[in-house]
């Protein structure tokens, strides 16, 4: 599987001040392109990261882990391009099905767009190269294979990853049922790594890329703090981004532990199977559980608490793209009447649960939420905290609340 140098596409930023329309919307409200990450090859995005080497039979998970009460009776799907090319398909099957894929992609022109500013076919297409790629073997050039379809070799037989059969199905899910590409295929490309989702998990968006970031500025900017020999929590972790982000930043010499918490047994699941591709397991425990109730033991603990939480308005999720509407959970979503309810409890919780001079950055729905929550922090929970910043987007649109422990 190739990393291509694709960063995304769509709109970000605040809600806008009309309550009609949204002219600048937050990354939760559109699902970005499958993202491939900048000027990376797969030897070198993947060298260092064993590979688990699961099929569907396999018996090797779940994975040892420190993880609290999980049930593993709902395993993880293996995202595709992880499986073995156990299958094969003759040339010209793999072209009619090409074909067909194709055509149904054109179809769409800018119906969905229109719609809901979901993708356009042009998009479709780019997804439908990225599927073939992750179906073949590794090192099959989807280009060549192409081309050799083009000049007739009907009896040539190619091996696959998945039955012809079932690309028919995944690509019809797809379009018919707006279903996110990234749980087509099982898994999405966010920083320098390749993460496992699939349904049940919010699928991380670029911008919350910028929180690992944040971290690993805080910790330079604090060095004599010793922010980074410590316990982390990242609140909420669905596949585990921020987590694993966190621990690759700190540096495995320096962490001591992240903590990732996660209310939903599915999530919990797939973030112990990435952080054990990943090789992370002595570093991130994941445990299952609600915000801070598997972490009583850390009170007034911890060194850094990290959240992308639900920020949505309630009155707004039947309105969102139907990638993201009807297809990721509405618990990572959904965050009450204003979007607020999990920021706040999050604020509470970052004042009893950070040790003095501790760290904690959140993700926010836009302008109005950091502003709301820094006069929050600065009046209602007075002396608590200081050195309460607010940190823009990619796009430049207000999105992340930073602070210190008082």
């Amino acid at each position: 599987m190739k990393l291509k140098a694709v960063r995304f596409v769509g709109s970000v930023g605040g809600l806008s001040s009309s309550s009609s329309s949204f002219l600048r919307l937050p990354p939760r409200f559109f699902l970005f392109p499958h993202q491939r990450p900048r000027s990376i090859s797969s030897s070198a995005a993947l060298s260092s990261v064993p590979r688990l080497r699961l099929s569907s039979s396999s018996t090797t998970w779940p994975p040892t882990s420190h993880s609290h009460s999980h049930s593993h009776s709902l395993l993880p799907q293996l995202p595709l391009f992880l499986r073995p090319p156990k299958y094969a398909a003759s040339l010209s099957d793999l072209q009619i099905w090409h074909d067909w894929a194709k055509s149904l992609a054109a179809s769409v022109g800018s119906t969905f767009l229109d719609s809901d500013n979901g993708p356009h076919s042009s998009l479709l297409c780019r997804e439908l190269g990225w599927l073939l790629e992750d179906a073949l073997p590794e090192g099959t050039d989807p280009s060549s294979l192409l081309s050799q379809m083009r000049l007739g070799a009907p009896t040539d037989r190619v091996k696959l990853k998945v039955g012809i059969r079932d690309l028919y199905s995944l690509w019809r899910r797809r379009i018919e049922e707006r279903r996110p590409f990234q749980y087509i295929v099982g898994c999405e490309h966010w920083r320098d790594l390749v993460l496992s989702v699939q349904e049940g998990v919010l699928i991380p968006r670029p911008e919350t890329e910028i929180l690992v970031d944040l971290v690993a500025d805080a910790v330079v900017s604090k060095v004599n703090a010793r922010l980074n020999d410590r316990v982390w929590a990242d609140l909420g972790t669905g596949s585990g981004a921020i987590a694993i982000g966190i621990a690759r930043a700190l540096g495995s010499g320096g962490c001591r532990k992240v903590i990732a918490t996660d209310l939903s047994s599915v999530a919990a699941q797939v973030a112990s199977f990435n952080v054990q591709r990943y090789g992370l397991q002595d570093i991130i425990e994941v445990r299952e559980g609600s915000w801070f109730e598997p972490l009583k033991e850390f009170q007034g603990k911890l060194t850094g608490l990290v959240s992308n939480p639900p920020y949505i308005p309630s009155m707004n999720i039947p309105g969102l793209q139907a990638e993201v509407g009807k297809h990721e959970p509405r618990l990572a979503l959904d965050g009450g009447a204003d979007g607020l309810d999990d920021l706040l409890h999050l604020c509470h919780g970052a004042a009893s649960m950070l040790r003095p001079g501790g760290y904690f950055a959140f993700e926010t729905n836009g302008e109005r939420q950091c502003k709301f929550l820094v006069d929050y922090m600065e009046n209602e929970l007075k002396g608590s905290f200081l050195d309460i910043q607010v940190v823009s987007d990619f796009a430049g649109f207000q999105r992340f609340v930073t602070g210190f422990r008082q």
